[in-house]
């Protein structure tokens, strides 16, 4: 049975989230077709800045995303907080980059004298768009919509371009968060597409390699929420952070790349990075949940005593996947 949106976004729940959107149509979303032999490759480039465009006009910063041949992850991080501290002109400001303002409010914004009745109005107009503001269904509908319709004018069709609904999974804890990057960030790896982390293209973790690489703190990586260590750099409008160290995970997720290479004839990379002790986290578990982290979890990630407990919240009996979580956290 379909799990309706207000059961899976929840953010008294949690701010993190892992969406998922695939391709309808038997055309790629991007790559190459090997019956016409038509590279789609551009639209990968074509989604990536979406992603990052958009990180400057919502309250949902991007932790770590990964574009495909015929779907694209993202994990986001919504902050209503800082949505509910912006005044309404920021909040105008944002809206009108992304669609053509009303009438009332143009003219609100001009400065013209208004009546009682219109600033209300304009006030319930700007509380709405506000919310929208730190919408994860507001912020995938619009990410969609630009794609489907540059992908259509493309390829001179109309119709349907992406599923139905995009799958979405709530990330409860430390665990959940640094697992589900590391799955999308290793997703070009494990497919083949790419051998290591930073050549896999169209990804967070390449760009934020390369900007290390280059000693280049550039706009691709502002748009991309920073990890604790770099929470000094960013933005004066981020205050939130990854509570992870860049390098320990990029060295995670290099040992995390190996193990899975390495894993099909039965053997695991020997120097086990710490934050997996730190986390409570078995390497032999890790491995498995940066492998099938979607199937392992449909709609809920976390450690087994959180997903009991969200199941005991929301009145549930059983939240699927409670017995592949992860083990309680070591004190």
């Amino acid at each position: 049975m379909t799990i309706s949106r207000a059961q899976q976004i929840d953010l008294s729940v949690t701010p993190y989230y892992h969406c998922v959107n695939r391709c309808v149509r038997r055309a790629f979303l991007c790559g190459k077709d090997k019956q016409s032999g038509q590279s789609y490759e551009h639209r990968r480039g074509w989604i990536a800045e979406k992603i990052q465009s958009l990180s400057g006009l919502f309250s949902i910063d991007v932790a770590a995303f990964a574009v495909m041949s015929n779907h694209y992850h993202i994990v986001l991080r919504v902050d209503q907080e800082q949505a509910e501290n912006w005044d309404d002109k920021e909040v105008a400001s944002r809206w009108q980059q992304m669609f053509k303002m009303p009438i009332i409010v143009s003219r609100w914004l001009r400065g013209e004298s208004m009546t009682n009745p219109e600033l209300t109005v304009v006030s319930g107009v700007i509380n709405e768009w506000r919310m929208r503001l730190y919408d994860i269904s507001w912020y995938m509908r619009i990410l969609n919509e630009h794609i489907a319709r540059q992908a259509n004018k493309e390829d001179e069709v109309t119709g349907r371009f992406w599923e139905g609904r995009f799958k979405s999974q709530a990330l409860l804890d430390e665990q959940a968060v640094i697992a589900c990057m590391a799955y999308v960030d290793l997703n070009p790896v494990r497919a083949g597409m790419a051998k290591t982390p930073e050549t896999s293209d169209y990804t967070s973790i390449q760009i934020r390699m390369q900007a290390v690489f280059d000693n280049d703190n550039n706009k691709q990586v502002e748009a991309l929420l920073p990890f604790e260590d770099e929470s000094g750099k960013a933005s004066k409008t981020r205050h939130k952070a990854i509570p992870f160290n860049r390098n320990e995970y990029f060295s995670l997720v290099d040992w995390s790349g190996r193990a899975i290479l390495e894993h099909k004839r039965g053997s695991i990379p020997s120097d086990t990075p710490a934050i997996l002790y730190r986390l409570g986290i078995d390497e032999r578990d890790w491995i498995r949940h940066v492998q099938t982290f979607e199937h392992q979890f449909p709609t809920v990630a976390g450690c087994i005593s959180n997903l009991k407990n969200l199941a005991l919240k929301t009145n549930r009996r059983w939240i699927k996947g409670v017995c592949q979580g992860f083990s309680p956290q070591l004190g």
